[in-house]
């Protein structure tokens, strides 16, 4: 009996062991970035690290206007400005500009000095300067107000507010409200269609996509985006007529095509994604997702896409932008106890290559 009991304790205990291992290995994948996977396609150049707050921190949306990047933290409600070093982006100049409730999306005017972010825990619009970096005012909308964007067209910010499954209208001079369009389903993220004047707005809780006359203020056509399924970040081609999808819950891929209002190719990519931008010069998408791959998605035709690589970045680096000018991808990871940061990518051109091998994260701490 006492061999039984002593044979079953030393079970246990590696049992135990076994689990306290696997625990601490867990921890140290969140808390430690390591550097990312390698990759034919892109080369890693560095992470600029941000301000913390608390010991979890979620960035959301990562937008960019020439040398500079406008990053929003959905845990902290703050909003940071990275003036960034073109020689050398770890060397990046950081401000922060804190503030209360989730900030998500951001839009600049920059030829009027003026910039809008949104807050879906206060249900405000904060209107700042994006050279001094101070808020200006505050713009009540509806509840969660998430993804903005500026129509020249219309000279309108336009604001998705999910929950309330509206689009707030808000003059940039006057800075107030002026209309809302009510929507069919829950609004992700719109898209501006330069070409044409119409926004774009996706709707994640009944996988479609419906077109906006922001002069007449109504939804003018709606069209379904299967097989996406639960769709998130959109890009768009005005020149090439094709809208970019992808669609969170079945880590999707899609093409739409903006004259005959169908989906035309679509990709299996990395789980949980959440943002995608299109680099019209090299014909490259890229996606990132919370499962924590960065896809780099080549555009053979406006009909024919293949992806190239899944590349390892972190847990939880879901959003990212794209610098049209340096050809330059930054991915935003979210971080346990250590701060949080932004990967730099920079293309590399492989012609006629296949997809290439995954490698995992390197295990050490930066």
């Amino acid at each position: 009996m006492e061999k039984l009991f002593k044979n079953n304790l030393r079970i246990a205990v590696a049992f135990v062991t076994v689990i306290i291992l696997c625990l601490a290995l867990v921890a140290t994948y969140l808390i430690c970035p390591g550097t990312p996977g390698k990759s034919r396609f892109m080369k890693f150049e560095g992470y600029i690290e941000l301000p913390k707050s608390g010991p979890l921190n979620v960035l959301d949306y990562l937008t960019i206007n020439s040398s500079t990047l406008f990053v929003t933290s959905e845990s902290s409600g703050a909003l940071f400005k990275v003036d960034l070093d073109s020689n050398h982006p770890s060397l990046s100049t950081v401000s922060e500009l804190p503030g209360g409730g989730a900030a998500h999306g951001v839009a600049l005017i920059m030829d009027r000095n003026v910039a809008f972010v949104t807050r879906s825990e206060e249900n405000t619009v904060d209107v700042f300067d994006p050279t001094s970096f101070r808020l200006l005012s505050r713009i009540p909308v509806a509840d969660d107000a998430d993804a903005i964007l500026y129509a020249p067209s219309e000279k309108l910010v336009y604001v998705a507010n999910g929950d309330a499954q509206i689009a707030t209208l808000i003059d940039p001079e006057r800075r107030i409200t002026v209309g809302t369009v009510p929507l069919p389903g829950k609004p992700e993220f719109p898209a501006w269609d330069s070409q044409t004047g119409i926004l774009y707005q996706n709707l994640e809780d009944i996988d479609s996509i419906v077109a906006i006359d922001l002069g007449e203020r109504m939804v003018t056509g709606q069209w379904s985006l299967a097989p996406c399924e639960g769709p998130s970040g959109m890009a768009i081609s005005s020149k090439q007529r094709r809208l970019f999808a992808v669609c969170s819950r079945n880590a999707t891929f899609v093409v739409f095509d903006l004259e005959l209002h169908r989906v035309i190719a679509s990709l299996k990519i990395g789980g949980g994604p959440d943002s995608v931008a299109f680099d019209e010069t090299f014909h490259r998408i890229y996606s990132a997702g919370k499962a924590g791959r960065l896809t780099v998605i080549q555009q053979d035709s406006p009909n024919a896409y293949r992806v190239l690589d899944e590349i390892h970045t972190h847990y939880g680096a879901h959003t990212l932008a794209l610098d049209p000018v340096s050809h330059r991808v930054f991915v935003g990871y979210a971080s346990l106890f250590a701060h949080p940061r932004i990967s730099v990518f920079s293309p590399t051109m492989v012609n006629d290559e296949p997809k290439s091998a995954v490698e995992g994260p390197l295990d050490h701490c930066h």
